[in-house]
């Protein structure tokens, strides 16, 4: 009976690769948690709308309303979903072959990848934007953000699920998603999350019979049937020799490395997968590498990347150990409230955030104490530098304008929206000028908004400056054109003093 239940309860063909909030709503907590009983607060019918099933489409959900992104909530309708579904793919291939993009950037394609919208053309119940989006923010780091997303969707798809249950095994939360998948067996991404799933519910023997089974009827590679064995009975291989490590890293194949006592090293696979190096049974080395690259591309908090800088005192030198020195010896200084130890220590803090590409996070922690104290020489620059990298970059800016400070005021103009009076002659600052003093967005692009496909030409435009970021001037204008056409004001001016201010020659 165990075997027959097995056969005929297979999992759902797996259609996509993992391709990745402390807040939850109560509604998702509800969609996912088949065993919670139903509450209701009457006895009276409730209202109920109806609509046609082929109608049905996950690309409305989100997690940012409207008035907290500052976007209409129309931006996708009047487009044909494959086109923002390409565009969106389309970026994340550009973004695969050149340097990473500037942080304003990165977060704005967040926003725009959890912002709550109406559906664009065409939208189906396969929810394509809706996946896309998620796809995205994984890809970014956005573990938590694109769990949540598919939370508050409800994972009840397997596409939709398959990335539920790949971000649950790299936060360490897969319990919740294998007791759905053990109720709903035809969610199951591949045979081997099921055996996985059976064993993480206690139910060992058809766990192991489904193995055996599944590997005969070759469902199951002898890859992922030796990795089971030995999470299934890792006595039996005590001894053996450690398996290699696959060329193909899946959060289930990390998972089950992890929970046979060899654990696969993060580095060079998807920023993902980084999350897992935070967790406490690491060493602190890797929590540390892992915090930074995370925070390089804002994929968590920046007193995240604080905590584990000022964890402990680094007991070696060199590379990380030595930011690590640096941010405790600055951090302890600022909290004393000491001007001359900050002055002393501010400089080599710079220099290592430099080093790890962290300035932005690093300004959001500092900036507001910096601004604070009366410094000098070159760590006055810098605190003025943090201040203009910072969310209270138009104050700052304000205040040294003010102040007749002789800091850039090239810069002090970028944040005050005027950059176009002040002379330069860099190509990069010529191409901000451009923009700000009227340069029309291309027509292309205009014309997009004006047949109401904004998100489309947001999408486009981020595509246009990361081109720009890269060599091409013309572009930078053509995007920061768009972005103020578009009242993305603090858009314009993020990426514009990030572009100035931080050195991303290469």
């Amino acid at each position: 009976m165990l075997a027959l239940a097995v056969l005929t309860t297979g999992p759902a063909s797996a259609r996509d690769p993992l391709s990745s909030i402390d807040w939850l709503s109560q509604e998702a907590v509800n969609a996912v948690n088949p065993d919670e009983p139903p509450v209701v607060q009457s006895a009276s019918p409730p209202d109920i709308a109806v609509m046609p099933l082929d109608r049905l489409s996950k690309d409305p959900v989100g997690l940012l309303p409207s008035d907290v992104t500052g976007l209409p909530h129309n931006i996708w309708s009047a487009s044909n979903e494959q086109d923002i579904v390409a565009l969106i793919r389309a970026d994340r291939r550009i973004r695969a072959d050149r340097r990473d993009s500037l942080p304003a950037i990165v977060a704005f394609v967040k926003v725009l990848m959890q912002a709550r919208a109406d559906p664009p053309l065409g939208a189906g119940p396969d929810g394509a934007l809706f996946l896309a989006r998620v796809d995205r923010l994984v890809e970014l780091g956005a573990v938590e953000q694109a769990k949540s997303l598919i939370e508050l969707a409800t994972p009840d798809t397997p596409p939709v699920f398959q990335r539920w249950f790949d971000l649950s095994l790299l936060t360490g939360t897969e319990d919740a998603a294998c007791r759905v998948m053990n109720a709903r067996p035809d969610l199951s991404p591949t045979y081997a999350a099921r055996v996985f799933c059976l064993a993480r519910g206690g139910q060992w023997p058809v766990a192991v019979l489904s193995l055996n089974t599944h590997r005969v009827l070759g469902d199951i590679t002898l890859s992922e049937a030796d990795m089971l064995a030995r999470f299934l009975d890792p006595e039996l291989f005590e001894g053996a020799p450690p398996l290699a490590a696959p060329s193909n890293v899946t959060p289930l194949t990390f998972r089950l490395f992890e929970a046979f006592g060899e654990p696969l090293i993060t580095r060079g696979l998807p920023l993902a997968f980084a999350h897992a190096d935070l967790r406490g049974n690491n060493a602190w080395k890797a929590q540390l590498e892992a915090a930074e690259r995370l925070a390089r591309h804002g994929a968590v908090p920046e007193n995240v990347l604080q905590n584990f800088y000022t964890a402990r005192r680094p007991a070696a030198s060199g590379g990380i150990w030595d930011r690590a020195a640096a941010i405790i010896r600055l951090d302890a200084a600022i909290s004393a409230g000491d001007p001359q130890a900050v002055s002393q220590h501010l400089p080599a803090a710079w220099d290592a955030m430099k080093q790890a590409r962290t300035e932005v996070p690093f300004a959001k922690l500092y900036s507001a104490a910096l601004q604070n104290m009366e410094l000098h020489g070159e760590a006055d620059d810098i605190a003025n530098r943090a201040g203009l990298l910072s969310e209270q970059y138009r104050t700052v800016a304000e205040s040294l304008a003010a102040a007749g400070d002789r800091f850039d005021p090239f810069l002090i103009a970028i944040a005050l929206g005027r950059p176009q009076d002040v002379p330069t002659s860099a190509p990069r600052a010529l191409a901000i000028q451009a923009a700000f003093a009227g340069a029309p967005a291309p027509v292309e692009l205009q014309n997009l908004v004006a047949n109401g496909k904004t998100g489309e030409a947001m999408l486009r435009a981020i595509t246009l400056f990361n081109e720009g970021f890269a060599g091409e001037a013309r572009s930078l204008t053509d995007a920061l054109a768009l972005f103020l056409l578009l009242d993305l004001d603090d858009v314009a001016r993020r990426t514009s003093l990030e572009l100035m201010i931080l050195d991303r020659a290469t």
